[in-house]
């Protein structure tokens, strides 16, 4: 294995980023996209080098890591070095470089800032430097003196901030395809949606070698410097009931009821501009009886790993089965783009509303199942979980005795009962998916089917990586079941 591939294998392992932790890698080849030098006196080149990675299981994926390449050693960047090595392309004449992972260079990641400046001053809004191309949309002015910070939290791609100006996210994980982020970004910007931040730009690799289509490796957008994220808003919330012995939720400074609707109603906006931009399709009792079968299957997989599923079985199977049985009795329902990994976590609180973000679907699906029509109630029923976990996620902070622990998770149930009518409240009012402001039975049992389905879910992966939650979708699973069972035996 060269110098290169070996220095980003290592560096690869222990990237937060990296979705291959804990499987043998068999080797690694390195490809470099494209080269950024724009000239700036003191500003280095940047490679731009995307190494796939061969599992030993024949399994690949391709991972984006621009590198800020110096002839000297840089101090101020020891903490992003990836190796030092010769590079016949950047220096012909042989010589050793330094190589530091870009992101954490502020004098590297201003050439991003310049190339897309520059994109927006061309006709067609585009310009090609090194092999890569940057687009731009009109109506925003960059600000290109502005510094990058690099976030910290993230966990499947890189963002930094230009100031309080932009905000680059770098998809680490990539495929050839348009990435949903940017696609349904641009669509939503271009239909002048409130409920995301605007689309500026992005940057792909056109000549990829896969049937001509681009490699997405970026994206501009808009700083949302007023935001605050949605989980943490809801736990706060939650931590505000606990604090309040003698108070239910309604009676709570901290209330989060009216911020729920809300979000509803910004989610069924969105899911409106994602109808009218995307194609739609009509599922009929095949594509009803295949979601159906896809459910069912995903639970007896569950089954061999988490064997605490066993005494909800029977109910989930019930629930699942009733998804096809609608479709047997005629009720068709249309599918469409949807968020694809919705939960609070994706959202921004800002003083003009609500934000939605990250809607590249799930990262560990193949592009083409995250780009396929789906019904909404998918995203509908992530938030609804994701209600649940919040209220759930507090109590560990909580030590008490086992009469207040009861007491605890009366009042954590209490809100996420609140919060969901709440939001399926919003929902519901502002959709035009239901009928007379409301569910219509058919709708509750599909929503239901995708919140029971998601829970089977999260049970198999707290199982493997936090067992101590486990109670919360094995919690859940208890309810949806004995709703099933009253249902059967009141029909």
């Amino acid at each position: 294995m060269s110098a290169p591939a070996q220095a980003l294998r290592d560096y690869l392992e222990g990237a937060r980023w990296f979705g291959g932790k804990g499987r043998e890698i068999a080797t690694v080849h390195v490809r470099r996209a494209g080269v950024l030098d724009d000239g700036t006196d003191g500003c280095p080149c940047v490679g731009v080098e995307l190494v796939t990675v061969h599992y030993a299981d024949g399994e690949t994926e391709t991972y984006q890591v621009p590198l800020a390449y110096y002839p000297q050693a840089q101090e101020r960047l020891e903490h992003a070095l990836v190796g030092t090595w010769e590079d016949d392309e950047l220096v012909p004449d042989g010589g050793e470089l330094h190589a530091y992972d870009a992101l954490h260079d502020r004098e590297a990641t201003s050439v991003y800032l310049r190339s897309f400046d520059r994109a927006g001053r061309e006709e067609d809004g585009s310009v090609e430097l090194g092999g890569l191309r940057f687009h731009r949309l009109p109506g925003h002015e960059l600000d290109v003196e502005s510094h990058s910070s690099l976030f910290s939290g993230e966990q499947s791609n890189s963002s930094l901030a230009f100031g309080e100006d932009s905000l680059m996210k770098v998809f680490r994980k990539v495929t050839a395809g348009p990435n949903p982020d940017i696609v349904i970004h641009r669509a939503l910007t271009a239909s002048g949606s409130e409920h995301v931040a605007a689309l500026y730009g992005w940057l792909e690799l056109e000549d990829s070698g896969t049937d001509g289509q681009p490699f997405h490796l970026a994206m501009l957008q808009q700083f949302l410097r007023t935001a605050s994220d949605g989980w943490q808003i809801a736990l706060a919330s939650v931590r505000d009931l606990f604090a309040e012995a003698d108070l239910h939720a309604d009676e709570v400074g901290g209330d989060f009821a009216g911020e729920a609707e809300r979000l509803g109603l910004a989610t069924a906006q969105v899911h409106d501009v994602l109808a009218e931009q995307f194609p739609t399709e009509p599922w009929d009792a095949a594509a009803l009886g295949t979601l159906s079968e896809t459910m069912l299957a995903r639970l007896e997989a569950a089954l061999e790993v988490v064997p605490q599923l066993a005494p909800f079985a029977d109910g989930l199977r019930t629930t699942f089965r009733g998804v096809a049985e609608l479709g047997g009795a005629g009720v068709t329902a249309t599918a469409q783009r949807v968020h694809g990994d919705y939960h609070l976590g994706q959202t921004l609180r800002t003083v003009k509303g609500w934000k939605i973000v990250d809607f590249e679907g799930e990262p560990a699906k193949p592009l083409s199942e995250r780009v396929r029509p789906d019904l909404v109630w998918r995203d509908v029923a992530g938030m609804l979980r994701s209600f649940d976990y919040a209220a759930h996620a507090v109590i560990a902070d909580f030590e008490a005795d086992e009469d207040a622990n009861r007491q605890i998770a009366f009042r954590a149930a209490e809100w996420g009962r609140r919060n969901t009518a709440a939001f399926l409240r919003g929902y519901v009012e502002n959709s035009g998916r239901t009928a007379d402001r409301g569910l219509s039975a058919e709708q509750d049992l599909i929503l239901r089917a995708y919140v029971a389905d998601k829970a089977v879910y999260e049970a198999v992966y707290e199982a493997r990586n936090r067992p101590t939650w486990l109670p919360i979708p094995l919690g859940a699973l208890a309810r949806i079941t004995q709703h099933a069972d009253q249902e059967a035996n009141h029909p």
